[in-house]
């Protein structure tokens, strides 16, 4: 009889069931459907008009609460889900494409799509026409510019400043630089590899950055800029 408990005992342990009770039958996990960029942005809209709910019922300190919130939501959802779904899509001069993937882009058109479809309300083609550091003031709280430096200056000067999404202007170009703790990444619609157009890489290397002799850093998504966007305001 005792044996008999202790075999019991010893089933449960390996197979937690006791007294020969039946195990329970495993059930097939379905794999996950990636969303597709559609519903990403219509989840961002919603959730950007949650924001708005709150912030009118919010007082002052529970609206700076708020608005760090929505930079934090607002980086992520650019850094993780809008700006690799553009990855790939090649560059032109006359790229206006809205559709990842479809088309063409230029690297104005690139930073004014990809925040307009977030929800910021901005004059896209008009801002991705302008030369790089009047577009860049326009969004940005202040702007740093450097003449002649090395992009290592560059790269001290981010990590000074700290984590978050920067728009960088440069002799001909324009693009964001993302920062998050030791990485620092240039993502842009590059006419250096326009088959390839849209990526990721580091800030030193074959790129527009590295080469560039002028360069204007300005960090978006400040206080400003969030405000307008849970508000629906314009930029302009």
């Amino acid at each position: 009889m005792l044996s008999n408990w202790c075999f019991a005992i010893g089933a449960w342990l390996l197979t937690g069931n006791l007294c020969n009770t039946p195990p329970r039958p495993q059930v097939a996990m379905a794999p996950s459907v990636p969303a597709s960029y559609t519903d990403v942005l219509g989840a961002i809209e919603a959730r950007r008009d949650s924001f708005n709910t709150a912030y009118q019922k919010a007082d002052s300190v529970e609206r700076t609460v708020l608005l760090d919130s929505a930079r934090n939501y607002v980086f992520r959802q650019l850094t993780i889900e809008v700006f690799p779904r553009w990855y790939g899509t090649p560059w032109d001069f006359n790229g206006t494409t809205t559709v990842p993937g479809q088309g063409t882009i230029a690297c104005g058109y690139f930073i004014t799509t990809t925040l307009q479809q977030v929800g910021f309300d901005l004059p896209r083609f008009k801002w991705a026409q302008l030369a790089a550091e009047p577009m860049i003031r326009k969004m940005a709280d202040g702007a740093k510019a450097f003449s002649d430096r090395s992009v290592e200056e560059v790269a001290t000067y981010l990590e000074a400043t700290g984590d978050g999404l920067y728009a960088v202007g440069l002799d001909n170009h324009v693009g964001f630089i993302v920062v998050e703790g030791d990485g620092q990444r240039f993502v842009h619609s590059n006419y250096y590899q326009r088959e390839i157009g849209v990526m990721s890489e580091p800030l030193a290397g074959n790129n527009p950055l590295a080469h560039s002799r002028y360069r204007v850093i300005g960090q978006l998504l400040g206080r400003k800029m969030m405000e307008r966007w849970v508000l629906g305001l314009p930029l302009a």
